[in-house]
């Protein structure tokens, strides 16, 4: 009974089946094994089983240790690994290629970075001290116990000579690479000048077994490891004497020692030759041999193959050169100056070398070509201008302060078959003289033009609609073109268009009207550019709206207004409407001088605007005088 009521009950309080490695735990009995009694929150013994992980918790070490879980607490345990989920459910989940090693306190980088973690995690490298503290029984299923010290994957090849502490001279990148990082300073021998940069097994070179020397080395003398390059030349001098570490070859004060003091000799080493080889000179470092120096060339050979010998001074270098330096050459713009080319504004700027092109001993220094710019420089017009007047010479429309901007000026251009005028003044060069395909070298930049009419330059913005007018001969015998309605002086400007020679004369009032206002353009535009001209009304009812509301339209066929019959363009009021002719009632006497709207009083309500309407309109004088008016006796 006691049997059955503990399964019954089991199966009564457990949310469901423990895992695979928590079966041993199944049954009400165990339950208090993982939970606490008692309570509102559930309560946890994780670490109860689990120590080796409550250990590392507490010490903050590892995994675990960086997810600031409290010392000794089992509750936040659930929140990865989750229990009651069926016996096949796995209680740790995590992907080997997404996990970041990072959080176990010890980051891959270098060559560890990409190694599979069996190559780390194997049972014979977890000390025997750890493992008495992990809970697995097989250490092949676990990931604790590996130390941190290098020594503990890899061999020791200095056998603990230089300590267990790898990284003090080594890095995970490039084990060899031990820059920046072992201080050969702190040794009794620190390394200055070019021993700097001498690998270490020049000088620790392997012993008896193989394994590299680090101590016992002798270094009080520099030949303990360098042979006498000057054959016992200076036996009672030490290589310290003439020598040190910053340049063994170099006769300069950081590579020949302060204490051989070469300025002592009959020649000083000054400028360039100070950084010169000892052998350079001194061949086969031979040193007590006389060497000749009153001249460059008692060691130089002439490099310009001759090309001064009839100079002042002959072909010796330092009238051009110093030791300071070979370039640049001391030969200024003074001294040009004394040639047979002086050297003005622009020229003075140039390198020597683009006028005297770089050939070695072959560089030329005595040109014979230089009275036309085009002995240097190339036609860059592409022979636009070989003829006549110009001759390809271009100082007419350049100088040597620069190419650009030309010189050429309007005076210049009203010679040409072109002048400018008007708004063409303020157009910039370029503007007109361009490439027409703009990856064309700037030589095929045109400046003769064969047409000269506005649309060789200039789109037809009417779209040939003028073209009639364009075409007819102007007072220079050639077609008029744009010209015949516009100006240089401004595009607006069309003094030259007469309205009056067209079909719709302009007249009176139509004077004062805008273009725009009769010759409307498309799409609300604002311009006239997209305007037909000759689709203008002519008709005065075709622009002009009926303010009469069609009372008169019953008088024509065409059922619309003809403005004309009442009215000219000079003046819209006095109407010129004849009373007597065209209406039932003349005009005598006084009336004649009655206003309209003495007698046109009617307005009617006509497409919601108020409409002053002629017809009807009363006749009889009593309508308008009032009964008591007779009317007159006839005489």
């Amino acid at each position: 009974m006691v049997v059955w009521l503990a399964g019954t009950a089991s199966a009564q309080i457990s949310p469901g089946p423990l895992a695979r490695k928590h079966q041993f735990l199944d049954g009400a009995l165990h339950c208090t094994d993982c939970h606490k009694i008692g309570g509102g929150q559930p309560q946890f013994k994780c670490i109860g089983c689990h120590s080796d992980i409550g250990a590392r918790v507490a010490a903050k070490r590892g995994l675990h240790g960086s997810y600031h879980i409290p010392a000794g607490s089992s509750q936040e345990c659930v929140r990865c690994h989750s229990d009651h989920n069926g016996v096949n459910f796995p209680l740790i989940k995590w992907d080997p290629n997404k996990f970041d090693h990072k959080e176990t306190g010890y980051l891959l980088e270098g060559k560890h970075a990409g190694l599979a973690c069996n190559k780390c995690h194997l049972p014979d490298r977890i000390p025997a001290a750890e493992r008495a503290n992990i809970k697995a029984k097989d250490l092949s299923k676990t990931f604790l116990g590996i130390p941190q010290a290098c020594v503990a994957c890899h061999k020791d090849f200095h056998e603990g000579r230089l300590g267990q502490n790898c990284l003090q001279c080594h890095n995970f990148v490039d084990w060899k690479d031990t820059s920046g990082k072992f201080d050969h300073n702190k040794t009794r021998y620190p390394l200055t000048g070019l021993h700097q940069q001498v690998k270490c097994e020049k000088c620790h070179t392997p012993d008896a077994k193989g394994a590299p020397r680090y101590r016992g080395l002798p270094f009080g003398k520099c030949d303990d490891c360098h042979a006498d390059p000057h054959k016992g030349s200076f036996k009672d001098k030490s290589c310290q004497s003439c020598h040190n570490t910053s340049s063994w070859k170099r006769v300069s004060t950081s590579g020949l020692n302060n204490t051989f003091d070469h300025s002592k000799t009959k020649y000083p080493l000054e400028g360039k030759h100070a950084t010169v080889e000892c052998e350079a000179c001194h061949i086969k470092g031979d040193f007590k041999k006389e060497l000749p120096f009153a001249k460059c060339t008692d060691c130089h050979k002439d490099d310009h193959n001759g090309q001064f010998a009839k100079r002042p001074g002959g072909i010796e270098c330092a009238n051009c050169h110093n030791v300071k330096g070979w370039k640049p050459s001391l030969f200024d713009v003074k001294a040009h100056a004394k040639t047979d080319y002086p050297l003005i504004d622009g020229h003075a700027k140039v390198k020597c070398d683009q006028c005297h092109t770089p050939k070695g001993k072959d560089t030329i220094f005595k040109i014979a070509k230089f009275k036309q710019c085009t002995d240097c420089h190339m036609d860059e017009h592409d022979n636009q201008f070989t003829g006549k007047p110009y001759d390809n010479q271009c100082d007419q429309c350049h100088n040597l302060k620069g190419y650009s901007p030309s010189t050429f000026t309007f005076a210049q251009h009203k010679k040409t078959k072109f002048e400018l005028t008007g708004g063409h003044l303020a157009v910039p060069c370029g503007d007109c003289h361009k490439l027409a395909d703009k990856n064309q070298p700037k030589s095929k930049i045109r400046y003769h033009f064969e047409n000269l009419s506005c649309t060789s330059c200039h789109e037809d913005v009417h779209h040939g609609q003028f073209q009639e007018r364009m075409d007819k001969v102007g007072k220079n015998g050639k077609a008029m073109g744009c010209e015949a309605c516009h100006s240089t002086k401004s595009w607006k400007e069309l003094d030259g268009f007469d309205h009056s020679t067209t079909s719709f004369p302009l007249a009176g009032a139509h004077r004062a009207v805008a273009c725009i206002d009769c010759h409307k353009p498309p799409n609300l535009e604002t311009k006239l550019i997209n305007v037909d001209f000759k689709k203008a009304p002519e008709k005065c009812e075709e622009c002009h709206e009926d303010v009469h509301g069609g009372q008169f339209t019953k008088f024509y066929s065409s059922q619309v207004t003809p403005c004309g019959d009442c009215h000219n363009a000079t003046k819209w009021k006095p109407s010129l409407f004849d009373h007597d002719k065209r209406t039932k009632f003349a005009l005598e006497g006084e009336h004649r001088n009655v206003a309209c709207a003495g007698c046109h009083k009617l307005f009617r309500q006509v497409d919601g605007k108020q409409v002053l309407f002629y017809a009807p309109t009363p006749t009889a004088c009593a309508d308008c005088h009032g009964p008591e008016i007779k009317p007159l006796k006839k005489s």
